[in-house]
C-alpha cells in the first residue's frame, strides 16, 4: 500500500511509514523495522489506534501517516502513570476523554464484610454457567440500552472484548445473575483469566435500583472466587460512576491503576 517518506530518522537515515494493510503500519529505517501501528473497530463503532516505536520522533511519523490515512473520531488508552505515552499522543492532537480505575479486589468475606450479604426477599442468584441463556441475552439487551440512554456505553470499562456483531453475550458461563420469580433483574460477568479473574460487569435493571442487588451479585461472586482459592479479583471502574467505585471501596478494594482514554475529534 501507500509508503510514507521522511527526510531524517533517529540517526540521520530516511523513514518509510507503509500500510501494510487494513489495519497494519510499518515504520522501516535502513532496512530496520523500528516501529508499528494499528486499528482496531470496537464492537461500539469506535476506532481505536496503537503505536509502537522505538523512539519519539518515530512515533510521530507513524501517527502522522495513520492520521492522514484514517477518519475521525480516534481512541487510544494510555497508563495514566505513562508520561512519556501520554505526551506522544498528545503531540498528535489526542485529549483526555475519560479516566478509568483499576481496582485490587480482595475476596475473603472477612475482608470485604460481604459474608452475610443477601440478596433482598423473593430474589435468588444463579451461579455463573447455570443461567437460561435466551433469558441472560434479554437481561442484558435491557441493561445495555439503559446504560446508552444514560451515561452511555462508552462509560464502561475501555477494554471491551471483540465480539461478532449483534452478539453481545460471548459465553454465557461467565455470567452469574439476580433472578425474581422468572425474571432476570441483574448480571455479573468474570472472565477466569488465569492470572487473576477480572470483573468485567455489574449491573442491575434501572427499575431494581438501590434494592441491594449489586452488592448480593459482588458478594456471591467474590465469595465463590474466595473459596476456589483465588485472593483477589481485578475490576476496572470509569471515574464518574460513584456508585461503582462507592461499591468497590466499600468492600476494600483498592486503587492500584489509572487508564486515560484519549480521542482526536
Amino acid at each position: 500500500m501507500n509508503s510514507v517518506h521522511f527526510t531524517s530518522g533517529a540517526r540521520g537515515h530516511a523513514v518509510v511509514v507503509t500500510r501494510i494493510s487494513d489495519t497494519l503500519w510499518h515504520a522501516v529505517e535502513d532496512d530496520r523495522e523500528v516501529g508499528r501501528g494499528d486499528v482496531s473497530r470496537r464492537p461500539d463503532g469506535r476506532l481505536f489506534i496503537s503505536i509502537d516505536a522505538w523512539h519519539g520522533a518515530v512515533f510521530d511519523r507513524i501517527a502522522g501517516s495513520m492520521l492522514a490515512d484514517l477518519q475521525t473520531p480516534l481512541y487510544t488508552v494510555v497508563d495514566e502513570g505513562d508520561q512519556d505515552s501520554t505526551s506522544a499522543w498528545e503531540r498528535a492532537g489526542f485529549t483526555a476523554a475519560r479516566r478509568e480505575w483499576g481496582y485490587l479486589v480482595p475476596t475473603d468475606p472477612r475482608v470485604t464484610g460481604l459474608g452475610s450479604v443477601r440478596p433482598p426477599s423473593g430474589v435468588t442468584i444463579v451461579p455463573a454457567g447455570e443461567a437460561v441463556e435466551d433469558r441472560l441475552r434479554a437481561l442484558d439487551s435491557i441493561i445495555r440500552d439503559e446504560v446508552e440512554t444514560a451515561a452511555g456505553w462508552q462509560t464502561m470499562p475501555a477494554e471491551v472484548l471483540p465480539r461478532p456483531a449483534g452478539t453481545t453475550v460471548v459465553d454465557p458461563s461467565k455470567y452469574a445473575v439476580a433472578r425474581h420469580l422468572d425474571e432476570y433483574v441483574g448480571l455479573v460477568r468474570v472472565a477466569p483469566l488465569t492470572r487473576q479473574p477480572r470483573i468485567g460487569l455489574i449491573a442491575v435493571r434501572a427499575d431494581w435500583h438501590r434494592r441491594g442487588i449489586a452488592r448480593a451479585l459482588l458478594g456471591h461472586t467474590l465469595g465463590s472466587l474466595h473459596r476456589s482459592g483465588t485472593a483477589a479479583a481485578w475490576a476496572e471502574v470509569d471515574e464518574s460512576n460513584a456508585a461503582a467505585t462507592a461499591l468497590f471501596e466499600g468492600v476494600g478494594a483498592r486503587r492500584t491503576a489509572g487508564t486515560l482514554e484519549l480521542v482526536r475529534h
